[in-house]
């Protein structure tokens, strides 16, 4: 044997140990609790179980084939609105039936990352949230009205990993990942050159985790709310890098000035009104490696002074011990989340069923997409689910699967949902970030 196959050997053989090493302390545990006990207004807690490493069982993107398509629920039908895009996250409609689509990515890493960073970016990268970000944000527009969107172009470009969208009279705000931002805009033009204007800054330190930036509009279009999420799992990168994070922002984007409207939320996203009552609800991803039972994600509302415990406190008391130092004074003002929507499923859009088209069982209610899990045994969302709402304006029941068969036979992900909106017709669009389309669900006889 050779110097060089000797060394070639060595190096193989340490790729092997290490590999196989990592591969034992994180493949991690199989969750035990059916997950219908896991959602709903009171689902199980139980006992934490304490992860060294995160449990790893990544969904490897493969993409859709030719002619296939999501399952949609019976009495639902599936087509394709757009494809050929660039990692989809959010959309917008606009008043004329023009939809936005922010094509956007995490930012690049600015700092030199640890080895457990560069392991969770090569796993991610695997999931499908790898690559460099597209930054703009493009308009779709079905002109001829028969649910495929057969105009495109670029509306914005050179962005900073945007997300949320929101146009108030002849402006179109922005949620890039480090500011909102604001753009002069009438609705019907396809292309933006003017210099946006920077209402506030946002949190954007390193390493920058949960780096979305949803923003919604009040309905009477004088408040912003936007959602800017923590920068790590339970505050172990320090919580002076948390400051004005896991939080829902109130901006008033006339003077910039803005407070905390809503705390201890880990990574808020979707934002919708609820029709009936016109309270503000949002979406939320919360901690990992407590186990695969624990913690859910949860629906919950966006109401003016309310903690909802992160990171020292979950499901509206349970300590996390993990987190030091400890603040047990804050236990008795946590807030508990409205809604469990199971633990790990990520998620990210949400739509109220105001104006949907879908038949009776899709009226009082929200649509909720749940990107999918990447480091839960069995995999948990990869669909759109909807949750019925009370007349009171209050989620109850058991969620509907809407929009299911995004992982294969195999465990491989076809696509992953992100944003939910409603198209002028009263279908649904949902973005598929890692199929890069958007998929339309309409009523049969649409």
């Amino acid at each position: 044997m050779t110097r060089v196959q000797k060394v070639s050997f060595l190096l193989l053989l340490i790729l092997l140990v290490v590999g196989g090493g990592f591969w034992y302390v994180t493949r991690g545990q199989t969750a035990t609790l059916p997950m219908a006990s896991v959602v709903g207004r009171t689902p199980q807690i139980i006992a934490p179980s304490t992860e060294t490493f995160p449990t790893i069982n990544i969904a490897k993107p493969v993409g859709w084939a030719d002619g296939q398509m999501p399952t949609p629920a019976a009495g639902l039908s599936v087509n394709l609105f757009a494809d050929g895009l660039d990692h989809p996250r959010w959309m917008t409609r606009l008043a004329n039936g023009d939809v936005l689509v922010a094509e956007s990515n995490k930012p690049p890493a600015t700092e030199s990352p640890s080895l457990f960073r560069r392991i969770q970016t090569f796993f991610m990268g695997r999931a499908g949230a790898g690559g460099a970000s597209a930054n703009r944000i493009t308009l779709l527009r079905d002109a001829d009205g028969d649910g495929r969107a057969e105009q495109r172009s670029v509306l914005l470009e050179g962005l900073n990993s945007p997300f949320g969208m929101a146009v108030v009279g002849d402006t179109l705000f922005v949620g890039n990942t480090d500011a909102l931002m604001a753009y002069p805009f009438r609705v019907g033009q396809t292309r933006i050159d003017a210099p946006g204007r920077r209402v506030i800054a946002l949190p954007s330190g390193t390493p920058n985790n949960h780096w979305t930036r949803n923003v919604i509009a009040s309905p009477d279009g004088s408040r912003l709310y936007v959602t800017v999420g923590s920068n790590s799992n339970i505050g172990e990168n320090g919580l002076e890098s948390e400051e004005g994070r896991a939080v829902v922002l109130e901006v008033d984007p006339a003077t910039g000035r803005h407070r905390v409207f809503t705390s201890g939320l880990r990574n808020p996203n979707g934002l919708a009104w609820e029709p009936q009552t016109n309270r503000l609800w949002t979406v939320v991803n919360e901690r990992d490696m407590l186990g695969g039972d624990l913690v859910p994600d949860y629906l919950a509302l966006v109401e003016e002074g309310a903690f909802y415990g992160w990171p020292w406190n979950y499901w509206g008391g349970y300590e996390d011990k993990r987190v030091q130092p400890a603040r047990p004074d804050l236990r008795e003002y946590t807030r508990r989340p409205d809604y469990a929507l199971g633990p790990h499923v990520a998620a990210l859009g949400l739509t109220f069923a105001e104006g949907a088209q879908l038949g009776g069982q899709f009226t009082s209610g929200a649509f909720i997409g749940l990107h999918g899990s990447w480091n839960r045994k069995p995999p948990s969302g990869y669909k759109v689910i909807y949750v019925p709402f009370n007349a009171g304006g209050f989620p109850t029941g058991a969620p509907v699967d809407v929009l299911t068969g995004f992982l294969d036979e195999d465990g491989n992900a076809r696509g992953r949902p992100v944003g939910v909106i409603l198209d002028r017709t009263g279908s649904l669009l949902v973005a598929d970030d890692t199929g890069n389309r958007i998929w339309r669900v309409s009523g049969r006889a649409q």
